[in-house]
């Protein structure tokens, strides 16, 4: 009787060891009773009957998963190429085993899908302005198809846009013409400027005594400190007065009457 009690607990032991089965901490277990969910395994020692019972293990932290690049066509029907970063986590460990069969290959696949939709939704100018606000839109789609399958979608990243050869030729023209309408546009408000404070400057010599003289004086130092220069002037300025049209014409008339 002694010598079959020690086999018999040997393979009980064996059966108990076997039976033990350890859920770390960013995991949860799906144990199955001969085919049927039984219930989810929390971290810890858990009970595994070999034969009658089964079990499969879900990670539930954040996963990362990189969006292969993809074709799309922008609203405005320009050709693009895409990817992208997906982050998301198992909210539900039993139903992102029963309610989909590989929640991995799912949700990359819907990701793939969605971006192309979102992306020929816009135009090219908002896809490349708006990004956050097109990852926002994307992210909130996966999301919704994705809460049956007990799976949050956290966040949406698009990494890169990637344009053809023609196309960034284009944009590069388009950018130049820009800054050069802008660079004229500068010199121009600034011409208006100058011309808007010379007419003050004008006025404010014309109505103010002595302006004018001051501003002859501050010319002809500027003029002096060239020593090739050559400067003929009238003093006074009084004298000037003369040459004005009206003034020149009546003292060439008096020359002609003596002659």
């Amino acid at each position: 009787m002694e010598v079959l009690t020690v086999p018999l607990l040997i393979i009980i032991l064996v059966v108990l060891l076997r039976s033990v089965v350890q859920v770390n901490e960013y995991e949860r277990g799906i144990k199955f009773s001969l085919g049927k969910f039984n219930k989810i395994m929390n971290p810890g020692w858990n009970l595994v009957l070999p034969i009658f019972q089964s079990y499969k293990k879900i990670d539930v932290r954040t996963k990362a998963v990189d969006v292969p690049e993809q074709d799309a066509i922008t609203k405005d029907n320009v050709s693009v190429r895409i990817n992208a970063v997906i982050y998301y986590k198992i909210f539900d460990a039993s139903k992102a085993i029963l309610e989909v069969e590989n929640f991995y290959y799912a949700v990359s696949q819907l990701a793939q899908t969605t971006m192309r939709n979102v992306v020929g939704s816009v135009s090219l100018n908002e896809l490349l302005a708006e990004r956050d606000k097109i990852s926002t839109e994307i992210c909130k789609i996966i999301d919704e198809a994705t809460d049956p399958w007990g799976i949050k979608v956290e966040n949406v990243e698009l990494k890169d846009v990637s344009l053809p050869e023609e196309m960034k030729r284009v944009i590069a023209k388009a950018a130049e013409a820009e800054r050069e309408r802008a660079a004229i546009l500068t010199k121009a408000e600034g011409e208006v400027e100058a011309a808007k404070n010379l007419a003050k400057a004008a006025e404010t010599m014309a109505t103010t005594p002595g302006a004018l003289h001051l501003r002859t004086l501050s010319t002809i130092n500027d003029v002096s400190s060239d020593q090739s220069n050559t400067i003929i002037f009238c003093v006074p300025v009084e004298v000037l007065e003369s040459f004005k049209a009206g003034n020149a014409e009546k003292m060439i008339k008096k020359l002609t009457d003596k002659e």
